[in-house]
């Protein structure tokens, strides 16, 4: 069984390795620079883990320039450091697709759907997301939040006769950022994470085979599903 120093090193070679690929194999870089200059690449999760990356480089250091003696180790790395290179090294070279992580049937709405068919879905399914389609052309996201403040706004505005309303007419197009985005089938989950972290109106994130609004829909992600710890 190998030692937790050697057990690093494996895992620490590997990442290394990694880095030189993604900088086209530069021959006189050394790892905390290729570390420093591919965190600023936002399509890896470098900038994710620089900080520790750099913690990791030097006591990779120590393992191997302070060794006293061949089978004694200044540093010998305990179970916690040596679990968190690993799963560094998973999220660097294995990076999650939002596929198969949150595959799941979603069903599309008629965006002429009555506006009371819309509150009778969210009482007895408890749906919470109503993606709109006129003719097979999405037209907009419908979230429970969205539902919530049109009927806040439209309240000050008198009485509400909720029969002659659909589902077209709760989608508000005053110029601003939409409550959704689309992105397709081979997108990384930390790309999604920071959609939601960087994009304050985001809601809800469809996938669809290649990121097409009117390709049939693979999944929907909402910031609770992104942060969740536990992985479906």
């Amino acid at each position: 069984m190998p030692k937790p120093s050697e057990e690093f090193l494996i895992s620490f070679n590997r990442i290394e390795k990694w880095l030189r690929e993604e900088m086209n194999n530069p021959s006189s870089m050394g790892f905390s620079e290729m570390v420093r200059r591919l965190a600023r690449r936002k399509d890896l999760q470098v900038g994710a883990h620089a900080d520790d990356l750099l913690q990791i480089a030097q006591l990779r250091n120590a393992i191997v320039h302070d060794r006293i003696s061949e089978d004694f180790v200044i540093a010998e790395p305990n179970e916690w450091i040596l679990q968190r290179i690993k799963q560094i090294e998973l999220d660097l070279t294995q990076p999650e697709m939002v596929c198969p992580r949150f595959s799941k049937k979603v069903t599309g709405f008629d965006w002429e759907l009555p506006l009371l068919e819309i509150l009778k879905i969210v009482a007895e399914k408890r749906y919470s997301q109503f993606p709109l389609y006129r003719n097979g052309v999405f037209e907009g996201l419908i979230t429970l939040r969205a539902l919530g403040f049109w009927f806040a706004k439209r309240s000050q505005q008198g009485d509400l006769h909720l029969e002659k309303l659909q589902a077209k007419d709760l989608i508000v197009s005053d110029g601003k950022e939409t409550n959704y985005q689309f992105i397709s089938e081979d997108t990384h989950v930390f790309e999604v994470e920071a959609l939601f972290r960087d994009k304050a109106t985001l809601e809800a994130v469809l996938i669809t085979k290649d990121g097409n609004p009117n390709g049939n829909l693979m999944g929907i992600i909402r910031p609770r599903d992104i942060y969740s710890t536990e992985k479906d």
